[in-house]
């Protein structure tokens, strides 16, 4: 329905006319026409652009934002990585750590066992080159206290040399501090027999000492062990035989 209205002392405008008064006593009707459809499409078309400039704007306000946060994301990423890598590189140490401490550990328990094998090994071949019924093994020890400097020692077995041996600074520093040397091994027939020992040293003041000594001791049917105690010129007996 068309709304009317009402005018009051105003002026009008009649349709291919003049303007013309009304007179203020009277009331006159007007009746207002349709708007045409060309301009209402125009001022619809022109409210939609005035609502749609802002979200407009704000979707470019929006879009270096979303361009944004990729490179944020982009960014985090490596740093994300490089948080992951850290505790899986300290993991991998520490794995390694205790590889090679395991590695380590079986390492001497193997040197622990050839150790053992190879004591084994030397017992049984003494056993087989010098069995029970012939073997002779002569000891070396050093009288305590005693302030010679020993430098070698001969042995001779009924006229053949046995053993000749000379000594280091460490060998000499054991043989003080109580050690004792196994200076030969081997057979012998059951019976009499001469052992002659040559000793040489220094004494303290730097002058060379030697003494011979002849012994003769008895191999029976088992194992015999000769001990020699040496010792300087000052000594009652700088060469001493015992059987241990």
């Amino acid at each position: 329905m068309a709304r009317r209205n009402w005018i009051k002392n105003v002026l009008a405008i009649e349709p291919g006319r003049s303007f013309t008064h009304l007179p203020s006593d009277r009331w006159a009707r007007v009746r207002c026409k349709p708007i045409p459809a060309a301009a209402r499409v125009f001022v619809f078309a022109f409210l939609l652009c005035l609502g749609s400039a802002p979200g407009w704007t704000q979707q470019k306000d929006q879009q270096p934002q979303q361009k944004n946060q990729p490179q944020q994301k982009k960014s985090q990423q490596p740093q994300q990585k490089n948080q992951q890598q850290q505790p899986k590189g300290q993991q991998e140490q520490q794995n390694d750590k205790q590889q090679m401490r395991g590695l380590d550990e079986q390492i001497q328990e193997i040197k622990s066992d050839v150790l053992g094998i190879s004591q084994e090994l030397n017992r049984l071949e003494e056993k087989l080159l010098y069995p029970s019924g012939t073997q002779v093994a002569i000891f070396i020890a050093m009288a305590k206290g005693d302030p010679m400097r020993l430098d070698a020692v001969r042995l001779k077995i009924d006229g053949q040399l046995a053993a000749h041996y000379i000594y280091s600074f460490k060998e000499l520093e054991a043989l003080r501090k109580g050690g004792v040397q196994r200076i030969y091994v081997g057979n012998v027939a059951t019976g009499d027999h001469q052992l002659e020992v040559l000793v040489d040293g220094k004494l303290e003041g730097g002058a060379d000492f030697s003494r011979t000594g002849n012994f003769a001791f008895r191999k029976e049917v088992k194992p015999k062990l000769v001990g020699l105690t040496l010792a300087g010129p000052n000594s009652s007996n700088p060469i001493a035989l015992g059987e241990w």
